[in-house]
């Protein structure tokens, strides 16, 4: 497909969205489309895209609601598209609320949003998106656990498709000689056994679990740290906590650095809609990764059997598993090594672009016929 107009509609260009917003407005502007992207006014500029300032006054449902709804709205007649992707859970009320498929629609959940909220709360988003799911087209998941979830929660879309995560391996080359050194001097850290976790500092990613068991893997690895390394709602009562051995790097404009500094990666999730861009970016950085059988995160156990993946909420082995690797070093780098070759044999971006693509057009040129 080329040399269509394609409008993305986001509630943020921050964290794992941001960096899959990257990924397919480059390859899309690539191979020759009109891309604009909707994002809030303190969003950052995408290369080739026009950014559409999108005025939203909360991320989740809202007395607002009908001005964040106006507001796209007005972006939709300006730009014109032939195709509307839509990301996370606040892009998708408010522009299936307005296109109603009016034109061809994709929304693509990055996790489902009732499962980060509880009680009425959750049981009225999900009662949205049971409603809400005919106004798509096509539901996009990263894994099939995300997919899976969704229809046994009764979300019965006219069709659901998945593409996997995957990375640049040209902007992720594998890493020379070397590199954990230099990576380590350029953020002024020591030569101590790191772990880093990369992620929203939210109950989603259980950043809370780490702190739990770091003095316990500190006795069973002395001097051992972790960084974390995002921002989000839960960073001052973490940070309250004063954990020794524990730092936040708070958000940064380029993980890389502290993948390559880390001895390992720990991804500690309650859910994930797929493999995360974190843990597949850790992998092509040839470092070996720690997680939890959360739904969408457990696949990398299946597709990489030399990663530990241990129980949500089983702190003894989490704690167990991260201590072995730390105080072990040439284990988490086989691992770390099995995971950069697994990268490179499944290059999943290149096949998650190319779907996308192919997707686009098999809604553009449907419609037409009928």
């Amino acid at each position: 497909m080329s040399g269509r107009r394609v409008l993305h509609v986001s509630q943020t260009d921050d964290g794992g969205v941001g960096r899959f917003l990257e990924y397919i407005v480059a390859d899309q502007v690539r191979r020759g489309d009109e891309v604009a992207v909707a994002v809030p006014p303190e969003g950052r500029t995408l290369a080739g895209a026009l950014v559409e300032p999108w005025r939203l006054r909360s991320t989740g449902p809202s007395p607002w609601l009908p001005l964040e709804v106006r507001s796209l709205a007005g972006i939709v007649r300006r730009f014109r598209p032939e195709v509307v992707h839509l990301h996370s859970s606040k892009a998708g009320l408010a522009g299936r609320l307005l296109l109603r498929r009016r034109l061809p629609t994709l929304f693509q959940p990055h996790s489902w949003s009732f499962l980060a909220v509880e009680g009425p709360v959750a049981r009225a988003t999900l009662a949205w998106e049971r409603a809400g799911a005919r106004w798509a087209d096509v539901i996009v998941c990263v894994s099939d656990d995300e997919r899976r979830v969704g229809e046994e929660r009764g979300i019965h879309p006219p069709g659901y498709r998945v593409f996997p995560h995957g990375v640049d391996l040209e902007r992720w080359p594998a890493p020379p000689a070397g590199a954990r050194e230099q990576a380590r001097a350029g953020l002024g850290l020591d030569t101590a056994p790191l772990a880093v976790c990369v992620g929203r500092l939210h109950r989603q990613k259980r950043q809370h679990a780490l702190l739990d068991i770091w003095p316990q893997v500190r006795e069973a690895v002395p001097g051992a740290r972790l960084a974390l390394v995002g921002d989000g709602p839960d960073r001052a009562a973490l940070e309250a906590r004063a954990v020794e051995g524990v730092s936040f790097a708070g958000a940064v404009d380029d993980v890389r650095e502290w993948l390559l500094a880390a001895s390992l990666v720990v991804q500690p999730s309650k859910w994930e809609a797929g493999v995360p861009l974190s843990v597949m970016e850790a992998l092509a950085c040839g470092r070996g990764v720690v997680a939890t059988d959360a739904p969408g995160l457990r696949d990398i156990g299946r597709d990489l059997p030399g990663t530990p993946v241990v129980p949500v909420d089983d702190e003894i082995g989490l704690r167990d598993a991260i201590a072995e690797r730390l105080a072990n070093p040439d284990r988490a780098d086989r691992e770390g090594a099995a995971g950069r070759a697994f990268a490179e044999a499944r290059d999943d971006l290149g096949r998650q672009m190319a779907g996308i693509r192919g997707l686009y057009e098999e809604i553009v040129e449907g419609r037409s016929r009928a």
